[in-house]
């Protein structure tokens, strides 16, 4: 089978297409021939193996494993001896990050308990666009309970995790106020967005207006500056952004929180799960979340996606089907 595989860590000039063994599953996995995957930042930093921290898990001088890759949908060609809840020829999408990553390849070898049906009026693009990103956004709104009719703040609300964190938020309820660029406010507006607020010309947290949960998914504040937004007792989790805002959510957090009503969390890695998936897509089929395409590209035009995703400015997620031909969705 084909694959996009990486010898080494650096930029995405390091990514070839190579003909590679097809997998063979387990009793317990089911054979997926992938039709799309998405590009997360784990992919962006296994990749470069930057920040240092993240070759505790991809390897240390090299990476362990040789093709990215952890969001997918497919068909299933094949189920071990083990597997009851799928069949072949069953549309399935999931989160493959914790067998190895490997979406960035014709097949991959998959656990059947890290994978749910896909209903059909989902493409395989935007399934392949759900996993990682909307998880963490679940997730992360979840850790600040939130109750409907709350004030939710999503910082940096025009990328992958923003665009569900935006969406996700709505449908709890909560009023949602988004931070991003000009260019992308009408693209927040439309997916539910009851505010927004441009970053480029206006600071949030010197405005004088404050927030039952904020959710920094990109960009940077101080943890001083995110406090000051929040209600008394209001909440910040951290789900991404600068990695000084990464590291002073993880170091600052607990003891902020254990001295005073106001809570900091750091999202960490977001845990896969049926459970989560399976209500991910329940929105989905509601119409309550819908996927945000940016771009398209197929699977021997990676190493461009990963430089355009790389560049930061990607409006929710960027796609890799296998194959087809490039698109950009409106």
């Amino acid at each position: 089978m084909k694959a996009i595989v990486y010898e080494r860590y650096g930029p995405p000039d390091v990514l070839q297409l190579k003909e590679v063994e097809k997998p063979v599953p387990k009793d317990n996995e089911v054979l997926v021939k992938i039709h799309a995957a998405s590009i997360n930042y784990m992919d962006w930093g296994f990749l470069r193996g930057e920040p240092l921290l993240v070759r505790l898990w991809s390897g240390l001088f090299e990476p362990k494993n040789r093709i990215l890759g952890a969001d997918i949908a497919g068909q299933i060609e094949a189920a071990g001896e083990n597997v009851k809840e799928f069949q072949t020829g069953d549309e399935v999408f999931g989160d493959i990050s914790g067998c190895g990553h490997g979406g960035f390849a014709e097949y991959a070898a998959v656990p059947d308990n890290l994978l749910v049906l896909k209903s059909a009026g989902i493409s395989f693009e935007e399934a392949a666009a759900v996993p990682v990103a909307a998880i963490t956004a679940l997730q992360g709104i979840r850790k600040g309970q939130i109750q409907p009719g709350q004030k939710v703040l999503i910082n940096g609300a025009s990328g992958g995790v923003g665009t569900y964190a935006v969406q996700i938020a709505k449908s709890f309820g909560t009023e949602v106020t988004a931070v991003c660029s000009t260019t992308k406010l009408d693209m927040a507006r439309s997916i539910g967005a009851d505010f927004c607020i441009d970053y480029t010309k206006e600071d949030f947290t010197q405005s004088g207006q404050c927030y039952d949960l904020i959710v920094a998914a990109n960009g940077y504040h101080s943890i001083s500056d995110y406090k000051r937004a929040l209600t008394p007792e209001g909440t910040l989790v951290v789900t991404g952004g600068s990695m000084a805002q990464v590291f002073q959510s993880m170091f600052l957090g607990p003891l902020i929180s254990s001295i005073g009503s106001k809570k900091v969390m750091n999202m960490g890695v977001a845990k896969p799960n049926k459970e989560d998936l399976t209500f991910l897509k329940e929105l989905l089929e509601s119409g309550k979340v819908k996927p945000i395409l940016d771009r398209c590209y197929t699977l021997n035009e990676v190493p461009d996606a990963l430089r355009y995703f790389g560049e930061g400015h990607a409006r929710g997620k960027v796609v890799i089907t296998v194959p087809s031909r490039r698109r950009t969705f409106s």
